[in-house]
C-alpha cells in the first residue's frame, strides 16, 4: 500500500516542532516490497502493442482553451488535432464536469472524434478522458462509461485524487483493457521547496507502484521548473527495470523494479515546435 508507506515514512515526522524543515530526497524500495505491488495497468510495451506504434515518441496535445468550450466544440477540436496527425489529445486537469460541459457529454463527443479520426487515418487514436471526481464512486462511473464507449485511455490526477483512489482505478483499468494517464497536478506544493517536502522522484516511484501507464514528468525547456540531469534521472526511474545509483542525476540509491512494468514519461508544460 503506497498510502500506508507514506503514512509510515512521512506521516508525523514532518510535523515535529524540533524540525524547522525536512526534505525526503529519495528512497530505495526493497525488492520484496516491490513484489507486493501490481504497478502500472499495462506498461510501455503493452501500450505500444495496443496502439500498433513503435520506434517513435507518441505525440499529443492538450485542448485549449482549457475551460469554456461546449462539449460539441471540444469534440470538434479533438477531431481536428487527431485528424491532423496527433496520436492523442488530452483533457486539461481543470476539465471535469462544469455546467458548460458535463463529463458525460464530453466523453460522447470525444469518442465520436476518436472514431471519426481513426476511420479517416487508419491509425489508432485516443483522448485522455479525465475520470478524476469528487469521490471514488463517481470516478469509477466515468471509467466504466469510457470503457463502454470503447475508448482506449482515461486520465487521473493522482495527487489531488489520492493514492488509494488511484490504485483502485489502476486495478479497474488493468482488468478492463484501459490505459491510464496520470496527471501530477499539485506536485509543486510538495516538491518545489528545496529545504522541505519531498522530491518528485519519490512521487514518481510511488506512482509506479500505485499504477499508471503515463505520468507527466515535466521538461527542461518548457514553462515549468526542472533541471536537465535530474529530470532525466527520474525519467529513467519510471521507464527502466534496473537503475544504478548516480548522484549526479539525483539517483541516490540503486533501484531494482523486478518485473514491475515501466511508466511512459510525458514531456509536458510549454512544449512547442521550436523546442
Amino acid at each position: 500500500s503506497v498510502t500506508n508507506m507514506f503514512t509510515s515514512i512521512v506521516g508525523n515526522v514532518f510535523g515535529f516542532k524540533a524540525l524547522r524543515a525536512l526534505r525526503l530526497e529519495d528512497l530505495r524500495i526493497p525488492t520484496a516490497y516491490v513484489k507486493t505491488f501490481d504497478g502500472p495497468p499495462h506498461g510501455i510495451q503493452v501500450e505500444r502493442d495496443k496502439l500498433n506504434k513503435y520506434g517513435r515518441p507518441l505525440l499529443g496535445c492538450t485542448i485549449k482553451p482549457k475551460l469554456g468550450l461546449s462539449a460539441k466544440n471540444y469534440g470538434r477540436a479533438c477531431y481536428e488535432c487527431l485528424r491532423g496527425g496527433l496520436d492523442f489529445t488530452k483533457d486539461d486537469e481543470n476539465v471535469n464536469s462544469q455546467p458548460f460541459m458535463r463529463w458525460r457529454d464530453r466523453f460522447l463527443f470525444c469518442a465520436e472524434a476518436i472514431y471519426k479520426a481513426q476511420a479517416e487515418t487508419g491509425e489508432i487514436k485516443g483522448h485522455y478522458l479525465n475520470a478524476t471526481a469528487g469521490n471514488v464512486e463517481d470516478m469509477m462511473k466515468r471509467a466504466v462509461f469510457a470503457r463502454e464507449l470503447g475508448v482506449p485511455i482515461v486520465m487521473h490526477d493522482y495527487l489531488t485524487g489520492g493514492f488509494t483512489a488511484n490504485t483502485s482505478l489502476s486495478h479497474y483499468c488493468r482488468d478492463n483493457g484501459l490505459l491510464l494517464h496520470i496527471h501530477r497536478a499539485m506536485h509543486a506544493v510538495i516538491d518545489r521547496q528545496k529545504n522541505h517536502g519531498m522530491h518528485f522522484r519519490v512521487l514518481a516511484k510511488a506512482l509506479r507502484m500505485s499504477g499508471g501507464d503515463h505520468i507527466h514528468a515535466g521538461t527542461v525547456v518548457g514553462k515549468l521548473e526542472g533541471e536537465r540531469e535530474i529530470t532525466l534521472g527520474f525519467v529513467d526511474l519510471l521507464r527502466d527495470d534496473f537503475i544504478e545509483k548516480d548522484r549526479s542525476r539525483g539517483i541516490y540509491f540503486t533501484q531494482d523494479w523486478v518485473s514491475l512494468p515501466g511508466v511512459l514519461p510525458v514531456a509536458s508544460g510549454g512544449i512547442h515546435v521550436w523546442h
